[in-house]
């Protein structure tokens, strides 16, 4: 069960927050330069790297009519058209997310490296079936298939990032989280990062990351958690804004059930690919 976790919310992609706290995380565990009251900070341009891969991850919800804002990134693999996202972000409150396209290097509204449209997307059965609750935390990854247009998505990007699976109770310091936090503060939807280390959360099952140092908002859902260049998992939750002591649930990445829907995807994936 969760340990640290005394109340919790999940990064809900159609909201847009009013008002935040202006002091969430205490000053002394600020650890990006320049980091606001959250602990992110914008991302200098231009945009390279791992941050020329993360982008918007856009749709609508087919009940509510609202638009869908999360982050995603691209992530190697032989089919050259895989997108690292969390599954609240395709597959949120029982429904799936309709008319879902993803936007590499997303900058204040221009979309640099072109909009790419979904073709298909996996969460883990638990996700679909279960309602949820915290326990399903640590599911809460998802992938996204993009469809080709004259070149498949790595081609335009770059070679997607690799994958670091990591067992429960890895404490990981150093990392840095990247989205595109909304609401008061984050006008035109522009990248941030966010530098913290980040301790085991749970005291039994999958295993969940936690960081004190970055109080994720919404908008911030799905993106990276880098380690040493590669992807160790997926911004999934926070603490509530109100929070003075704020803090985000990292998703991490590793096990057979995550191997299993990724071998899935690149295979689905490669079998759409033209030629």
């Amino acid at each position: 069960m969760l340990r640290l976790v005394l109340s919790l919310v999940l990064l809900d992609p159609t909201a847009v927050i009013a008002e935040v706290s202006q002091r969430n995380i205490p000053v002394p565990q600020v650890l990006t330069p320049n980091g606001d009251r959250l602990g992110y900070a914008p991302v200098p341009r231009p945009y390279t790297g791992a941050r020329r891969l993360t982008g918007l991850l856009v749709g609508r919800d087919p009940v509510t009519r609202r638009d869908v804002v999360c982050g995603g990134t691209v992530i190697g693999s032989r089919s050259r058209s895989l997108v690292l996202t969390a599954a609240h972000c395709l597959h949120h409150r029982g429904r799936r997310l309709k008319q879902l396209a993803f936007i590499p290097g997303y900058d204040r509204g221009r979309p640099r490296l072109g909009v790419w449209r979904v073709a298909r997307t996996w969460v883990p059965a638990k996700w679909r079936k279960e309602p949820f609750s915290a326990e399903l935390l640590p599911y809460d990854v998802g992938l996204v298939g993009v469809m080709a247009q004259r070149r498949p998505l790595e081609d335009v990007t770059g070679s997607g990032l690799r994958t670091m699976p990591t067992a429960r109770g890895t404490a990981l310091r150093g990392l840095e989280l990247l989205g595109y936090p909304a609401g008061k503060g984050y006008r035109g939807l522009r990248l941030h990062r966010c530098l913290g280390d980040a301790v085991e959360g749970v005291s039994d099952g999958r295993g969940l990351m936690i960081t004190h140092n970055c109080h994720a908002a919404a908008g911030g859902s799905g993106g990276p958690v880098l380690y040493g260049g590669a992807i160790a998992g997926v911004v999934s939750s926070s603490s509530p804004l109100r929070d003075a002591k704020g803090y985000t649930v990292l998703t991490r990445l590793g096990g057979r059930p995550f191997e299993r829907m990724f071998a899935r995807a690149d295979r689905a994936m490669q079998v759409k690919r033209p030629g």
